[in-house]
């Protein structure tokens, strides 16, 4: 395999173009502060270059998320959202929670619903159709926008300083070596740069380990969501009502629960979510998300309706104690790269919005002083001045809380949010990564799945296909080994191969060798960038990197 270094020797230099700001990746987080810094620029007559950089093939086509959208940072952005058609149509019209057992839903009372849950005054929405329709304001403000080009590689200064980006290489055969269509990637230079990959982005995570970001913060947490979205039958349709439920069909002791959420059209968005620091080796969250869906509350939903689409995504859970410092020379960290999700509402767009607003503000002003790659400092202190702030720290103990298992968890969560409305005295921490925490598979019995029907409960392959997921055939796999022999020799022998269960898509199977050994076979064709093997491998040894341009899912209304 050519280096990249080698590539530019033989081919470069590699093109360049400047900017005020580049924002690295097209979500609610980057294209809000985009639309940010154009308003700012227009409104005191000044010229700011924004460009943002979207490795999705187009603006949403990666996007997943439940959800329920909080409309307060969109109207602090856009006040005339309704007016300019922002694609929230269903107000919220009544919230159920749900504890289950394996054949009974028992109905948490209204009055005993933390304010966490009460979802009045927000709307259910596909949040990758309002994320492209924050890509036409973005554009209509002369945001330039590069569908199809991931960032690939972080450049910086002599002095240490982000520099800006640079765009993946495209034309790179399986073997690692320039094909017959070959083109370097392209430089993004600009005085500041912004990185909203979402969560576990991987650019983020080189920079809060180079610049050690997250120091004396506790581990960043994760989950993994799981989705369908479905057309029901319209006699049990209800606009705007939303269901969560805890217990069955996971075990007390592990953290999750899911998300039931009526659209307009006959749409039924389900999911499931799933703690990345369960112990289990042998647990499936897509096994466990197709189970869920048969319990006799749920399935009454989706018996003679038709499923669309499917997608899975990582989400960032750890609240406020996680939080990485937001700055660093020459950029900033947004949305969920950050990890601004705020878990106990199970909401985290607002919180991206904001954090594009807070961190455009800072960027604007240091623009007008003539200042460049330098350390933000205002935005982290507009953060710790903000309604966001004040809300992440209200919903601080929820993960933890819920981590020490179900009836421990729902009992410290009622005290913490009700009895104290988020104002507890303490804040419980999160002592280990996600990673850490798998034990022995000789610890446990092997799951016994049932198979699916598909009617109601499907196999990953078919739902990998209604994710419209494609990569590029003849290309290097961007699901990268650091040691080739660790999946056999320590997952598949000490957790037996637990990525095989882990994994949403099906990327991940140990097979036999011709002389019966053990090898893994990565699919990456499949791959959902979920990044759940980036998170929870146990050895780490998985790495994540950005495939070529446009490849992945191709998400609508998800």
């Amino acid at each position: 395999m050519t280096s990249s270094q080698d590539l530019i020797a033989q081919y470069g230099p590699r093109e360049s173009m400047e900017y005020d700001v580049v924002v690295v990746g097209g979500g609610p987080a980057g294209l809000s502060a985009a639309i940010r810094l154009k308003q700012l620029a227009a409104q005191q007559n000044r010229e700011v270059s924004v460009c943002v950089l979207e490795k999705g093939s187009e603006v949403g086509a990666h996007i997943l998320s439940g959800a329920v959208m909080d409309p307060r940072a969109l109207s602090e952005l856009i006040p005339d959202w309704k007016e300019q058609g922002a694609p929230l149509n269903t107000p919220v019209t009544e919230d159920r929670f749900l504890f289950l057992s394996a054949s009974k839903a028992y109905k948490t009372p209204n009055w005993l619903l933390p304010t966490c849950f009460q979802n009045h005054g927000n709307y259910v929405i596909s949040l990758s159709n309002v994320t492209r329709w924050l890509g036409q304001q973005a554009e209509a403000l002369g945001v330039e926008i590069f569908p199809g080009f991931p960032a690939a590689e972080v450049l910086y200064h002599e002095d240490g300083s982000v520099k800006g980006v640079a765009t993946g290489n495209m034309g790179i055969n399986k073997e690692g070596e320039p094909g017959p269509e070959f083109q370097l990637g392209m430089e993004l230079h600009a005085k500041y740069t912004f990185f909203a990959e979402g969560a576990r982005g991987h650019l983020g995570k080189q920079l809060i380990s180079k610049y050690q970001l997250d120091a004396g913060r506790d581990p960043q947490t994760y989950a993994i969501g799981i989705k369908e979205l479905w057309e029901v039958k319209p006699e049990v349709h209800q606009p705007g009502l939303v269901v969560h439920t805890a217990g069955w069909p996971l075990d007390n002791d592990t953290y999750g629960g899911s998300f039931l959420y009526h659209l307009e059209n006959n749409q039924v968005a389900v999911g499931y979510v799933v703690g990345l620091a369960y112990e289990n080796p042998y647990l499936s969250p897509f096994e466990e998300f197709q189970r869920y869906k048969t319990h006799p509350e749920i399935r009454k939903f989706f018996e003679g309706g038709k499923r669309l689409s499917y997608g899975a995504r990582a989400i960032t859970a750890g609240g406020v104690q996680s939080l990485p410092k937001l700055v660093f020379p020459g950029g900033a960290l947004l949305g969920c790269d950050a990890g601004f999700l705020n878990a106990s509402r199970i909401k985290g767009s607002h919180a991206a919005i904001k954090s594009g607003m807070l961190a455009a503000d800072a960027a604007f002003h240091a623009l007008g002083e003539n200042r460049q790659s330098d350390e933000l400092s205002a935005y982290p202190a507009a953060f710790e001045a903000s309604w966001l702030k004040e809300e992440l720290h209200k919903a601080r103990n929820f993960k933890p809380s819920m981590s020490k298992g179900l009836v421990t968890g729902t009992l410290l969560v009622g005290i913490d949010q009700v009895l104290f409305g988020g104002k507890a005295p303490w804040t419980l921490r999160h002592s280990h990564a996600d990673h850490e925490c798998l034990k022995p598979a000789s610890n446990y019995a092997p799951i016994a799945y049932p198979k699916p029907d598909g009617k109601l409960t499907f196999d990953r392959l078919s739902s990998v296909f209604i994710s419209n997921t494609n990569h590029g055939e003849d290309q290097p796999a961007h699901l990268t080994l650091k040691d080739k022999n660790v999946p056999v020799q320590v997952n598949l022998a000490k957790y037996a191969g637990p990525e095989s269960r882990y994994c949403p898509a099906g990327v991940y199977e140990f097979v036999k060798n011709e002389d019966n050994t053990d090898r893994l076979q990565i699919n990456a064709q499949n791959c959902v960038h979920c990044k759940t093997c980036d998170i929870k491998d146990p050895t780490q040894n998985i790495v994540w990197v950005t495939p070529e341009g446009g490849g992945g899912p191709n998400y609508s209304g998800m």
